[in-house]
């Protein structure tokens, strides 16, 4: 069965080992959750086009490593943030860094969490836990906000 958009969360990460262990954590989740994957900013705003010109629903969850090739995700994120159709959508900023100033500037911008970028399978499997715990991959998007949330 092909999942709509509405059942996607959206990964834009460059690194391959880290999209692997986001993969295995979505497909340990409850539930039919589709993982998009792109690679980098650009592939990620092209991304979006595409599946709304083709009338699918936004993605449930936006996932965006820090740290991307051709724009940078705080780039990204202030893109989504002006786009109407996002308002709603639950995105979350991770990278490996922890400097206060990207944290402070991604909630600026509009992240609705800035995690540390989860090392390993067991701490990918507890951010999508606690991710739907909050209520975030529920039909209508944003639960319960995440206080800063910042996994070391």
């Amino acid at each position: 069965m092909l999942k709509q958009s509405g059942d996607t969360i959206l990964l834009v990460e460059n690194e391959e080992e880290a999209i692997l262990l986001v993969q295995q954590a979505v497909a340990s989740c409850p539930g039919e959750l589709y993982l998009a994957v792109v690679q980098d900013s650009v592939a990620a705003l092209d991304w979006l086009s595409a599946e709304t010109a083709h009338g699918h629903p936004v993605p449930r969850l936006i996932l965006i490593d820090l740290k991307l090739p051709k724009l940078l995700g705080l780039a990204v994120l202030r893109t989504l943030r002006m786009d109407s159709r996002l308002t709603h959508v639950p995105i979350v900023v991770f990278s490996e860094s922890h400097e206060p100033s990207d944290v402070v500037l991604s909630y600026q911008i509009g992240a609705n969490s800035f995690v540390r970028k989860p090392e390993n399978l067991a701490e990918f499997s507890q951010l999508m836990r606690d991710l739907i715990e909050l209520g975030w991959l529920d039909e209508h998007g944003m639960g319960k906000t995440l206080q800063q949330t910042i996994h070391s």
